[in-house]
């Protein structure tokens, strides 16, 4: 249970997101070693590094699911324990892979993040997404139910829905953990751009599945076994860390090697 105080005893000053000499564990086990990390307002930062590296704990952190176990995280120069949680809510928007929506309409899952916002609004996201026209082509448009979990829906859908959701709660800080990982390439294409109209001016922070997808970033983070290796660009990191350059070169290879698959088909 997060201790949180019902009105702000620090203000931020804007978005940008800084991790002081971080330290998080799951019960006995640190899982996190004294991280120090500044995302600047505005900027785009991928998170990148082996599976179990710490990158999903590092997000997760930041979007206040738990209270780091030593040190801190500042949004705008305000540690977060000393920002209401009803706050800190407003200033984040949370993307994952495994997005849950609820046993109700498009329109009221797409709402959930903004109560008060107008049918007109809701809808309006929809068309930002890229997602309008196939929320109209279901049964009852955005009056469709979209059954326990979205199970009524493919998980590309789902994910679309998820994105529209984040857009609505236009929230100045977002993080997208791997939200494309298990998306079709044809909608993946759609939800990267909806992700790029999304966090337009926002400060964004993306744990990367295909890395081929953030090489513009304006900051990569390189993160293995709790600790950050390296950070910088994708050129610079290509010639200056060896992780990061075998990560690349895994990917590059996947990629190929399934691009070849389907010249072949």
């Amino acid at each position: 249970e997060l201790s949180r105080p019902e009105t702000d005893t620090q203000t931020p000053k804007d978005s940008t997101v800084e991790l002081h000499d971080v330290h998080f564990g799951y019960g006995e086990t640190e899982v996190l070693h004294g991280v120090n990390l500044t995302f600047r307002a505005g900027t785009v930062n991928a998170l990148v590094g082996p599976s179990g590296s710490g990158k999903s704990t590092i997000a997760k952190l930041i979007a206040s699911f738990w209270d780091v176990g030593s040190g801190s995280i500042t949004v705008g120069g305000a540690d977060i324990r000393n920002i209401s949680a009803e706050h800190y809510h407003r200033l984040v928007a949370y993307v994952s892979q495994d997005n849950f929506l609820f046993d109700n309409t498009v329109r009221e899952n797409i709402r959930m993040c903004r109560p008060g916002a107008t049918d007109a609004e809701v809808e309006q996201a929809a068309r930002n997404c890229g997602c309008y026209d196939f929320i109209m082509g279901l049964e009852n448009g955005f009056d469709t139910v979209v059954g326990s979990g979205g199970g009524h829906l493919s998980g590309g859908e789902k994910q679309r829905i998820s994105i529209a959701r984040a857009m609505l709660k236009d929230a100045p800080v977002v993080i997208l953990d791997e939200a494309t990982a298990y998306t079709d390439p044809e909608n993946e294409a759609i939800i990267q751009e909806s992700v790029a109209k999304l966090v337009r001016g926002k400060t964004l922070i993306v744990i990367a599945h295909r890395l081929s997808t953030i090489v513009d970033a304006d900051q990569i983070v390189v993160v293995n076994e709790g600790k950050i290796e390296a950070t910088g660009g994708q050129a610079e990191l290509v010639g200056k860390c060896q992780l990061y350059r075998t990560l690349w070169n895994a990917h590059i290879a996947s990629r190929d090697s399934a691009e070849g698959g389907a010249d072949r088909a």
